[in-house]
């Protein structure tokens, strides 16, 4: 990753990313996953506190990102160096019964913020959460990171073992021949995000429903996985992508979501789809943002796996094109859209998945045997979905509000469509 210079300001979307994070709105992503015995962690399971918090202390010295304190300077923040105390950040928490325990542990996560007065990171130990090892939780801030630069802390923190990342950054915009052609690209992209501002602040795309509205305290998280491979070959007989796949069965979920509470089931629903774009500069933040209409009203995934793929090709190359989102570039838009956005019926929730290692990754010594990534819910949006690609199989998590929205049924149907994408299930990890 770019090293940030000690004393730098924080790049203005990083910047953005701290606004959004107060009272309620706890703006810090994870990633979960569940330890083997070996290195570290003992074969009854207990880990050795003092060598991995030794062997990830000399990961960091070549992680600037994680040594790195946001302090304030006026209405701004800066980047000061300091020595992590390893003592907090890397630590032991109370035991959970087995993956199920995890995951609620996980949905309590999600409502606590990191303390502001240390590098915005931290990593939890959880042992229970498996029978013969221990689970972990890496805890990011979004100023640190988006979705791809937490993969790459992941790689960094972690022992290689060989483990690899497909290519992730984007194809540069294909160049204007100047001129004419520039100017019009330039008042392409004004029009564009002047549209995107007034959709913002004013669609009315989605309707009244449970999926909208104010957040409990009380969240839910999920766990389910496919086979790659065969998720990947399904999508790419009929033209589509495994992020494509992805969406088909995010609208089973919400499918079946909405009909056990008892909804009627929309013709479209749109929701969020972040998009990785050229990483530049010292900023952990490069996405863009496409808005993707999920065809809940076809039942069959086939043709519904086809549109998605015919929606996400024009939108992607679009949300490229016009870049971040035009309220998350700095901190005022941000401030303005932290105002607004509980009252946003643009989108009905997010979906967001990255590349991640092919291979299997060990912490200290430790199998990393399985991960999940959890993202973080913002303005009225009551769920979300994050996927990352690891050691052949497409890791899912399903982050719901727990008071307000069947998230297991969404989890269970989402399972059963990557059944029928040919994407089985691990035997081990029932839904």
């Amino acid at each position: 990753m770019t090293p940030i210079p000690a004393g730098e300001r924080l790049a203005p979307v990083d910047e953005a990313n701290l606004v959004l994070d107060h009272a309620g709105q706890v703006n810090v992503f994870l990633v979960a996953g569940v330890l083997a015995a070996g290195g570290f962690v003992g074969p009854d399971g207990v880990p050795d506190l003092t060598m991995v918090r030794a062997v990830v202390g000399e990961r960091i010295a070549a992680l600037p990102r994680l040594r790195r304190l946001a302090v304030r300077d006026g209405r701004r923040h800066r980047w000061a160096e300091v020595s992590p105390d390893l003592r907090h950040h890397i630590r032991l928490v109370a035991a959970v019964p087995g993956p199920a325990g995890l995951e609620r542990l996980c949905g309590e996560l999600m409502g606590v913020p990191l303390p502001r007065y240390r590098p915005l990171w931290e990593l939890l130990l959880v042992p229970g959460a498996n029978a013969v090892g221990v689970g972990m939780v890496l805890r990011v801030h979004h100023a640190l990171a988006d979705g791809l630069g937490a993969v790459s802390i992941v790689q960094h923190l972690f022992d290689p073992g060989g483990a690899s990342t497909p290519e992730t950054a984007p194809p540069p915009p294909a160049a204007a021949a100047g001129g004419r052609r520039d100017l019009c690209r330039v008042l392409r992209r004004a029009v564009v995000g002047g549209r995107r501002i007034r959709l913002t602040l004013t669609g009315r795309e989605v309707g009244s429903t449970l999926l909208l509205g104010e957040r409990s305290a009380h969240r839910g998280v999920a766990f389910l996985d496919a086979d790659l491979a065969a998720v990947g070959a399904h999508a790419r007989a009929v033209g589509a992508t495994v992020n494509d796949a992805l969406l088909s069965a995010v609208a089973s979920g919400y499918r079946a979501a909405l009909q056990t509470a008892g909804e009627g089931v929309p013709a479209d629903l749109p929701v969020s789809v972040p998009v990785a774009l050229q990483r530049r500069g010292s900023s952990g933040n490069h996405v863009g943002v496409m808005l993707v209409h999920l065809p809940l009203g076809e039942p069959d995934p086939a043709r519904r796996l086809r549109l998605i793929a015919a929606r996400t090709r024009s939108e992607k190359v679009e949300a490229r094109q016009q870049g971040t989102l035009e309220f998350m570039r700095g901190p005022l838009g941000a401030r303005i859209l932290d105002r607004v956005a509980h009252r946003q019926h643009l989108v009905a929730g997010f979906v967001t998945d990255v590349p991640g290692p092919g291979r299997a990754l060990q912490l200290a010594g430790a199998p990393v045997t399985d991960i999940w990534p959890v993202a973080v819910l913002a303005a009225n949006v009551r769920l979300g979905v994050a996927a990352v690609s690891y050691d052949g199989r497409l890791r899912c998590s399903v982050h719901f509000d727990a008071a307000s929205v069947p998230g297991t049924v969404f989890a269970r149907a989402m399972a059963e469509e990557f059944v029928r994408l040919g994407g089985h299930p691990a035997a081990d990890r029932p839904v």
